[in-house]
């Protein structure tokens, strides 16, 4: 092994996997240390690489109205391994990406632990590796072992950012009442099996919002700040917002109709595909911090569910991230120690996908270095650039939160001149086409770039 070309990555998850395929896919000989089985996680389960811990769905796979959509077909174009596994495990989920969870790490797992130029070795990393260590990718992820948050604490003094993620429950199919629950897709998109639904009446609804606001929850420590991700709040923080607030959100029964009666549905529950055999069911947006005894109350409360076995219940899990702005330079390197980088949602992105992206983006440059070559950045008008420009920008610092992409963190456009030499205003969905095709149009360049 060449030594002038080894890269250490510590991490083996969405981030840590797509940094060491991209590197090595350079020619650079990749070190991957990973803690499992030697030492798990509070939401890791298994010994594979990538696992998913809190959804199958990597969402919205519309990449010309929708910004991880357009995020997913950026990393397709540039050869990105998560992209990869996740198209070849993919279920039925409508217009989303749902892969088998467990078939997704799996061939993650195959594909990182088969490729000759990357080395595993398992072993936790407790503190930050020294100057002189060689070129360094941290991507220990918002579940970092404490020894490690403590010490980069220690050594980048300065505060970190904090706040709880949870995971929703996973029923088997085979318990579901189908005399209550029917298969939907919301608006009939994609495929009719995709979704199963149930119904709630109205006064069945408030009910089991009071059930909710009511029921027993884990209790954080008195050092605990409980701030939650907007984009993962568990479901009965949602309902204490409002009464309504699950009907106009996870529970929305729009687009829905219920075969068994001409009576409409006041709210739904949904029921996405977990695994490829379709024996699982995961529930939609009912991620939750609820007791276990509590879950099994109140759910089996919901029409169809009343005799759910659960695979897995819900859970709730603290998640760490760094002052990115603060601390990193333009290719996510620890200003104070260039030789260290950080990727994943340690670095505030958020979502497994934005996850995935920027460990892409770190192993490039990463390779790109240790090959005598300086990297080049993603265009800022693309989902790669505009993910790194918020994770990066140091104007961003006060403001500063964990963010899944967006359009908004995109460079405005404001409108068109169209061919009569008059300026148009772009609205609507012509407007979120317009930041796609831009997108799409200059990735092309910088793919072709960074694949010569």
């Amino acid at each position: 092994m060449n030594n002038n070309k080894i890269l250490h990555i510590f991490g083996a998850g969405l981030a840590g996997s797509e940094a060491a395929w991209q590197a090595a896919q350079r020619g650079i000989n990749v070190i991957l240390h990973e803690m499992r089985p030697l030492n798990f996680s509070p939401a890791h389960k298994t010994e594979n690489f990538a696992e998913l811990v809190c959804s199958n769905s990597l969402r919205s796979d519309d990449y010309e109205h929708n910004a991880v959509g357009l995020l997913h077909e950026e990393m397709r174009r540039a050869d990105s391994l998560i992209m990869f596994c996740a198209d070849a495990t993919k279920v039925p989920a409508g217009g989303a990406l749902a892969v088998d969870r467990e078939v997704f790490s799996a061939l993650v797992t195959e594909k990182i632990t088969s490729c000759p130029n990357i080395q595993i070795v398992h072993e936790e990393l407790e503190k930050i590796p020294d100057s002189d260590f060689g070129e360094v990718i941290i991507a220990t992820g918002p579940l970092t072992s404490d020894k490690l948050a403590q010490d980069i604490l220690r050594k980048i003094d300065h505060e970190s950012l904090s706040f709880f993620d949870a995971i929703a429950p996973v029923i088997y199919k085979d318990s579901i009442d189908f005399d209550k629950a029917w298969y939907q897709s919301r608006h009939d998109k994609g495929n009719k099996l995709d979704y199963i639904n149930c119904p709630l009446s109205k006064e069945q609804y408030y009910h089991f919002v009071n059930e909710l606001k009511n029921g027993e929850k884990v209790e954080f420590h008195d050092w605990e700040n409980a701030h939650y991700f907007e984009g993962c709040l568990p479901i009965e923080v949602m309902a204490e917002r409002g009464d309504e607030t699950l009907a106009y959100g996870p529970m929305k029964p729009i687009g829905l109709t219920n075969p068994h009666t001409t009576e409409k549905p006041y709210a739904v529950v949904q029921l996405r595909q977990d695994n490829q055999e379709d024996t699982l069911r995961n529930m939609v947006g009912f991620q939750t911090k609820l007791k276990h005894g509590e879950q099994l109350r109140i759910f089996r409360q919901i029409p169809g569910l009343e005799n759910a076995r659960f695979a897995r219940l819900g859970g709730i899990h603290k998640n760490t991230f760094i002052k990115s702005p603060i601390l990193l330079d333009e290719y996510l390197r620890l200003k104070s120690q260039p030789n260290i980088s950080f990727a994943g949602q340690i670095t505030g992105c958020e979502g497994y996908i934005e996850s995935a992206s920027v460990g892409f983006m770190v192993g490039y440059f990463a390779a790109s270095r240790l090959n005598g070559k300086k990297p080049v950045l993603p265009p800022r008008t693309t989902a790669f650039g505009s993910m790194l420009a918020h994770i990066t920008d140091p104007t961003n610092i006060e403001d500063f939160q964990p963010m899944n992409i967006n359009f908004g963190l995109f460079p405005t456009i404001q409108g068109e001149t169209t061919i009569n030499g008059k300026f148009r205003k772009i609205k609507g969905m012509d407007r979120k086409e317009a930041y796609s095709k831009r997108a799409l149009h200059d990735i092309a360049s910088w793919i072709e770039e960074i694949k010569a």
